[in-house]
């Protein structure tokens, strides 16, 4: 248990960013999770709305520390890669 101030303070700064991080990672899966049932309802027209929309998530992610740069950038490639082969 933390026993200083300082340690006691960056215990509550976690949970915070951890409920932050948490939320925002919750929120990337549910636009991954709409891309991916675009994917497999065979519709391209979605599944590329659904891809256009969920790219800045990823991204933004990335800038807020969610998600490693090279992570993001993967998904972001292998889903365009799979909306690409619907036509």
């Amino acid at each position: 248990m933390a026993n200083s101030p300082q340690a006691k303070k960056r215990a509550k700064h976690n949970e915070k960013r951890f409920a932050i991080n948490k939320a925002r990672r919750s929120r990337i899966r549910t636009f991954l999770r709409k891309v991916e049932e675009a994917i497999a309802s065979g519709d391209k027209e979605a599944a590329t709305a659904a891809l256009r929309a969920a790219q800045p998530e990823i991204m933004r992610g990335v800038t807020k520390g969610v998600f490693h740069k090279n992570t993001a950038s993967r998904k972001v490639s292998r889903l365009s890669s799979r909306v690409k082969a619907l036509g």
